[in-house]
């Protein structure tokens, strides 16, 4: 009697529990405000069963070292490294139960369930943001050379691409060129007039002086002449040593036309990302603009002070992923671990992302989208009826077969696999795994599984009770020799659903989870709850002469 009342305070013990598990709980997550574009905790009242990519919707991305933007030695140790900064962006991004993972050796594996913006996904997770301060070429080194470039290209047979049209850079930009943002002159031949820029040379007919040192303006139609030009061999042979030229993200526009901003800035940074330690977005209440609070370690704080100090009255490009962001602002004193990044015009949430990744960090290497699924919301509903429709089928049909087969015994069975659905959906929500559509497969699979076990220990009893033992006996002896098969046959598949579970991706491992959480709850039920009831029913009909099975 003793023995029974453990067993059922187990039982009960266990149902409670899983009863505790699945209930609606309470769970914060961060979404984007419509009104003012920022991202605020918001709580929702949910059943704690993660649905997975097939089910609720959302993206699929498989990723790639990008060897096109220059080759990557080790692409292995490449995408393990990436794989720890695109997980710490996607966790600020805010979208619940993301998958990243590495498949096989240079491969990684994003999936963002229930994700609607895929298009500013895919911007997260693929900008490197390397983020890098550096000086403009304030001593005009690469305007000295020009004269020199443009030669060299006449020499190897490049005619003029068009010669750049309109006034002189005084009368595009309503200023003195020849003198920087303080009213200093230029250092070197800055004080030249700005139109001999726009000599009848390959390169310098592109080209317009801009307002401040480094800084040259190159009409928009004409930028891809410009970038050809330039990646020439006998034009970067002749680039000034300790200069390079980075191209600026805005269009500005003078007049009809349309300019890019091509700097000069020295090869050099004073100081990079690496160092940066916060980064906060908001929007400035006196210009309304948005912009990106940084902060930088100790270290770096005193780096870029001390470099800062030697450079000011200097022009500062601050460059994010080879591109100079807005034009450089000019070193007024010593700058510490504080500073600001000024986005100009574009919307808040650029702000924000940008924050994200440069706090996330920046990728070891370019990432390349080699593989893409966008699933909809409502396809996930249609997994989920058709999953859950045939799911009631199958265990109709189950619990018909049982019923009718095995009379009683059927009905004990039957009624164990309530517990049984129970425990593997509770072991689901409380280990956090996520519930796909093979994982709706799997646990239908399982209770076809659930009841093999009572199967063989029904047909055990059956020839027990045809040799003429007493029911007790029997119903003793069928689960004691049943049990070797019953441990084979779920410990095999378990194996297999296990190795199912370490070689395979994304829905296998769906399948393979549900499946092994499925073997466990059957093993559970079938020989733990059925065992019980035989006791209890025994127990309450001692002198019982024959068994209905």
């Amino acid at each position: 009697m003793r023995t029974i009342r453990n067993r059922v305070i187990v039982i009960v013990g266990l149902a409670l529990l899983s009863g505790w598990l699945l209930l609606p709980k309470d769970v914060t997550q961060r979404v984007r405000d419509v009104a003012t574009g920022r991202m605020k905790d918001t709580t929702v009242r949910r059943v704690p069963i993660n649905l997975g990519l097939d089910l609720q919707g959302g993206i699929h991305l498989a990723l790639e070292v990008d060897q096109s933007k220059g080759p990557v030695p080790d692409c292995a140790d490449a995408i393990q490294r990436a794989e720890r900064v695109v997980r710490s962006r996607i966790d600020e991004f805010g979208t619940t139960e993301p998958v990243v993972q590495i498949q096989g050796r240079c491969r990684l594996i994003v999936e963002l369930a229930g994700e609607k913006d895929p298009a500013r996904a895919k911007s997260v997770i693929q900008r490197t943001a390397f983020l890098e301060f550096r000086i403009t070429d304030m001593n005009n080194l690469f305007r000295d050379a020009l004269p020199e470039i443009d030669r060299a290209l006449h020499e190897a047979g490049v005619q003029v691409a068009g010669q750049a049209t309109g006034a002189n850079v005084a009368q595009l930009f309503g200023a003195d060129t020849s003198k920087g943002k303080k009213g200093k002159p230029a250092k070197g031949k800055a004080a030249k007039d700005t139109t001999e820029l726009n000599a009848p040379g390959a390169l310098s007919s592109l080209l317009f002086q801009g307002s401040l040192p480094g800084e040259y303006l190159v009409p928009e139609e004409q930028v891809p002449a410009a970038e050809s030009l330039l990646a020439r061999p006998e034009v970067q042979r002749l680039i000034p040593r300790g200069i390079n030229l980075k191209w600026g993200t805005e269009v500005a526009s003078r007049g009809a036309r349309a300019y890019r901003a091509l700097y000069a800035v020295e090869d050099r940074p004073i100081i990079t990302g690496e160092e940066l330690e916060k980064a906060t977005a908001r929007r400035d209440p006196v210009t309304n603009q948005s912009v990106v609070d940084f902060v930088l370690s100790r270290s770096g704080g005193r780096k870029f002070e001390r470099e800062t100090g030697r450079h000011v009255g200097h022009y500062m490009a601050i460059i994010l992923d080879d591109r100079v962001q807005g034009q450089p602002p000019v070193i007024k004193s010593q700058i510490g671990q504080r500073g600001i990044i000024e986005l100009g015009s574009k919307p808040l949430q650029e702000a924000q992302d940008l924050a994200l990744v440069l706090r996330a960090g920046a990728l070891p290497a370019p990432l390349a989208i080699v593989e893409e699924r966008t699933i909809g919301p409502s396809l996930g509903q249609d997994s989920i009826k058709d999953g859950i429709r045939a799911g009631i089928v199958g265990v109709v049909l189950v619990v018909l077969i049982m019923v009718i087969y095995y009379r009683l015994s059927g009905v004990l069975a039957v009624a164990a696999l309530g517990l049984y659905v129970l425990f593997t959906l509770a072991w689901l929500a409380g280990f956090g795994f996520t519930l796909t559509l093979p994982g709706l497969a799997g646990l239908v699979l399982s209770v076809g599984i659930a009841v093999d076990a009572n199967v063989l220990i029904f047909e055990r009893i059956r020839e027990e009770l045809q040799h003429g033992k007493l029911v007790r006996t029997a119903v003793d002896e069928g689960f004691k020799h049943a049990m070797s098969a019953i441990i084979d046959s779920n410990v095999s598949t378990a194996l297999t659903a296990f190795i199912l579970y370490l070689v395979g991706t994304g829905p296998v491992q769906g399948f393979a989870i549900t499946l092994i959480i499925g073997i466990a709850a059957s093993m559970v039920t079938a020989i733990f709850v059925v065992r019980t009831s035989y006791m209890i029913w025994l127990q309450r009909r001692p002198d019982m002469a024959t068994l209905s099975v």
